[in-house]
């Protein structure tokens, strides 16, 4: 039996509890009369004018359903950008678990654009493969760069990605033997912690390369090229999600290091110029890349997304007429399905060729102007699948550059919120708090993994169409799907062009 103290003690609780119980009650209530007087009286959405708080959860659904149908309602080949067959096979490559499946594959072969390879009746036997062979970039360099690498990370910029993202990167591609890209953000020490190869891009406002007025500084780019892992440059022209807007990393992001190393404001929107202001005409362009080149010693190239291509056939001919030694060492061939953390709509929706049309296109112009062995070729654009990356090679690319393939191998959900500082997954944030969960030297051995099984799977679809390595991979030993639901090889879709033939 129940003492007279615990009785009271008892008793006291539930007085307690129902004194709550009211209280909150209450405040419920309370809540619920404030946000009707709220809803009523504004005139900003007319959903919660005509149904007060009731119509707030129709906002709260809206913003739940990106997820709803990422997880329960969108199919494996369904969702865009990257749907989850995608998405479900980099998180595998990066943990190092098996890809194999079973009960066939749930790819419609049938749409038009589908890409096919054509297995060869007599494969490649394991030891007759070969590893991917070393290509030379910018030989005529005083440090030309010699890589292997066939999958390396595109650029995505300090600022716009958190430190531990950048930091598992950077140890990350030094341990897989690729390279990585710095973005248009400047270089920061955590790019040159893990060791890896660097890529330093120049974006239109040259952060981290400027003077005080935001010009090209001589000095900042000696002080940049003194760094033995700055293998090479690249001069942003454009890029995949907004061509002919400039990058946009908003105030939030803006700390004061990121403002140190960019040469900007701290807490204010860093926003580059839709375009370079002292390029204006290819002998701008060429101008600017011999100049790079002469004060680094090192290869310089460019990036571009390609709309109007009339300016790159006049582009190769000023290169002939001013000899092939000012041609860039480089040019990256960005897709308009690329993507990046804050675009608009309306230009990453609208504007610039998919990479399918572009690639072939800038191949067979530099072919058609004799510059093919001069100027290497690399391809960027929603490249994250060993499909996407044997196709690129087919076409006559020599290296493959990804961003959103490697934020995937760092753990990226996809969760759409790449421009607002929220990202739960910590790789576009720099809230402390989200950061936390992502711990660089478990997602450096990720991103390494992505590399080793891409290359892995990649070399399969090689072996598969009889050659001995990636690099091999010609345009007829892939065929694509046309309207008429027949497939055509990529060869006769794209005949190889050459100087003779112009």
């Amino acid at each position: 039996m129940m003492t007279a103290v615990t009785e009271s003690w008892v008793f006291t609780i539930f007085e307690i509890l129902s004194v709550m119980f009211v209280f909150l009650l209450g405040m419920g209530v309370l809540t619920l009369i404030v946000l009707y007087i709220i809803d009523i009286t504004q005139t900003q959405q007319t959903i919660r004018r005509n149904y007060p708080v009731i119509g707030r959860f129709r906002y709260f659904f809206e913003h739940l359903g990106e997820f709803f149908r990422q997880y329960f309602f969108a199919m494996d080949r369904e969702e865009m950008p990257f749907n989850r067959a995608e998405r479900s096979w980099a998180y595998r490559a990066a943990k190092n678990e098996s890809n194999t499946i079973a009960f066939g594959s749930t790819r419609d072969l049938r749409p038009t654009g589908s890409v096919l390879f054509v297995n060869c009746p007599y494969p490649t036997l394991g030891e007759d493969a070969v590893p991917a062979t070393e290509v030379v970039i910018g030989p005529g360099c005083k440090t030309p760069y010699t890589t292997d690498s066939l999958i390396n990370i595109s650029g995505m910029s300090y600022g716009a990605l958190s430190v531990p993202a950048i930091r598992a990167l950077s140890a990350g591609a030094r341990q897989a033997g690729c390279w990585m890209n710095t973005g248009e953000g400047g270089l920061s020490p955590y790019h040159l912690e893990g060791g890896a190869d660097l890529v330093f891009q120049i974006g239109t406002a040259k952060f981290g390369v400027r003077d005080r007025e935001g010009n090209l500084s001589d000095e900042r780019l000696m002080e940049i090229a003194a760094h033995d892992t700055v293998r090479m440059f690249e001069i942003k022209l454009s890029q995949g999600a907004k061509p002919g807007k400039g990058g946009i990393l908003p105030a939030a992001k803006v700390t004061r290091e990121i403002a140190q190393i960019r040469g900007i404001e701290e807490g204010r929107d860093a926003i580059s110029p839709n375009r370079h202001p002292d390029i204006n005409c290819a002998d701008d362009l060429l101008n600017m890349i011999e100049r790079i080149r002469r004060v680094s010693g090192k290869p310089v190239g460019f990036k571009t997304v390609v709309g109007a291509y009339g300016w790159l056939e006049t582009l190769f001919e000023t290169i002939n007429k001013r000899g092939p030694a000012c041609a860039p060492d480089f040019i990256t061939v960005d897709g308009a399905d690329g993507g990046t953390g804050a675009a608009p709509m309306a230009l990453m929706d609208y504007v610039g060729l998919p990479l399918s049309e572009s690639l072939p296109m800038v191949i067979d112009m530099l072919c058609e102007y004799g510059l093919r062995e001069r100027v290497k070729v690399v391809s960027s654009g929603k490249l994250i699948t060993p499909a996407g990356v044997a196709w690129a090679l087919a076409v006559g690319a020599d290296f493959v550059a990804s961003a959103r393939g490697f934020m995937f191998a760092l753990g990226c959900i996809q969760a759409l919120q790449c421009n607002k500082n929220t990202c739960p997954t910590g790789i576009t944030t720099h809230n402390p708090k989200l950061q936390r969960g992502l711990v660089s030297s478990d997602k450096a051995v990720r991103v390494a993994n992505y590399v080793k099984n891409m290359n892995y799977e990649v070399g399969l679809l090689a072996h598969s169409c009889g050659v001995r390595e990636p690099r091999e991979l010609k345009r007829f030993h892939a065929r694509i799907v046309m309207e008429n639901g027949k497939s055509m090889p990529l060869d006769v879709l794209y005949p190889p062009k050459s100087p003779a033939s112009a």
